[in-house]
């Protein structure tokens, strides 16, 4: 049986490395990030079973990390960071999370954590049952972040894919303004016409040309 794979995202190389010597000693395979750009790249080629993720990262907050992860990936999330007010681990668990561990920690704890994550994640199949949506001819695949007109593949922009993730999502279910953009920028943008861009753009490669009227944008 393959190791599991783990994606630290963590600025501080020092705890990194404490962490990812842990980790190996424990034969998982492990992936390191030291903000969010790079954990994101890193996030789509590794395809990790779980994340390990710092709040305070250099970039972004590890809370819009977690946002956009989950518009694609079910893989577990764990927070390992120095904010233990309760309002902040509300915050990262809305956001997403899975489990969160206040720094300084104990490697016992944070391994029996990672265990008791991927034991859930094993369980539930390792993987979101809707990750696959066809419409007409459209076929997404959330996991792979993989779009297909027919056969042809469909190339979008990062902030068309989380639209477009982020409306398959929601599905069913009536989604604010406020939600839909936090799903999408992980906070608001500065021009809401970036909304309107995004959509039109997402419509035009769509199997129905017809784009959405400015009035509904």
């Amino acid at each position: 049986m393959k190791p599991n794979r783990i994606l630290i995202v963590e600025d501080d190389p020092h705890i990194r490395r404490f962490v990812r010597t842990a980790l190996e000693a424990e034969d998982f395979t492990v992936f390191e990030a030291d903000n969010v750009g790079r954990a994101l790249i890193e996030a789509g080629s590794r395809q990790p079973e779980l994340f390990i993720v710092d709040l305070g990262l250099p970039d972004r907050d590890g809370r819009e990390l977690v946002t956009e992860l989950r518009a694609w990936s079910s893989a577990p999330v764990i927070i390992l960071s120095a904010r233990d007010r309760e309002e902040d681990k509300v915050a990262a668990l809305d956001a997403g999370a899975d489990d969160y561990l206040v720094k300084p920690f104990g490697v016992p704890e944070l391994l029996a954590r990672v265990r008791a994550q991927l034991r859930r994640s094993a369980v539930n199949g390792g993987q979101d049952p809707s990750a696959q949506v066809r419409f007409g001819e459209v076929w997404v695949d959330l996991a792979a972040r993989e779009v297909k007109r027919g056969v042809e593949a469909v190339h979008l922009t990062p902030i068309e894919y989380r639209l477009l993730a982020a409306l398959i999502k929601g599905h069913g279910r009536v989604m604010t303004h406020h939600q839909l953009l936090m799903a999408v920028w992980g906070r608001t943008p500065p021009a809401a016409t970036t909304t309107c861009a995004s959509t039109w753009a997402i419509c035009a490669r769509s199997s129905k040309p017809t784009r959405p009227s400015r009035s509904t944008c």
